[in-house]
């Protein structure tokens, strides 16, 4: 089964994708949506059809004491928009410290604060889709 990985930005979407084992999660790319996620569905339309995604995995942006705040329920209103709309499951992940994660990993891989900005969020996608994958394999 092939998933796509979505963390979901205040102006970005990254993206991450599975291996088509459902083993490995992969950076995929960054979306722009000027502040409306919902102005990204032909592309995400395309990108299920072109690879094959059987599924989507979404970060969920929990507070620290697992409590829901906005993000989370514009998170949770954009889940039911993508299955309304692109008609496969989508799945939801914790993805609390995955962008703190994923900065990190940049830092140790001496990636310059230049590009650090440009590919973090599909980074952090990554780390989302592949602790979703993870889990699945238990």
């Amino acid at each position: 089964m092939r998933y796509l990985g979505l963390d979901l930005g205040t102006k970005t979407i990254g993206l991450a994708v599975s291996d088509k084992t459902g083993l490995i999660a992969s950076a995929y790319k960054v979306l722009h949506h000027d502040n409306n996620p919902k102005n990204c569905l032909e592309e995400l339309s395309f990108i299920v059809k072109e690879l094959n995604i059987e599924a989507l995995v979404l970060g969920l942006p929990k507070n620290m004491n697992n409590t829901l705040g906005k993000r989370a329920e514009e998170t949770l209103e954009f889940k039911e928009f993508l299955e309304t709309n692109l008609n496969i499951p989508v799945y939801l992940e914790d993805e609390r410290l995955t962008t703190k994660s994923a900065e990190s990993l940049l830092i140790k891989g001496d990636t310059s604060r230049k590009k650090r900005k440009k590919v973090i969020d599909k980074v952090a996608a990554t780390i989302i889709l592949q602790s979703f994958l993870d889990q699945r394999r238990k």
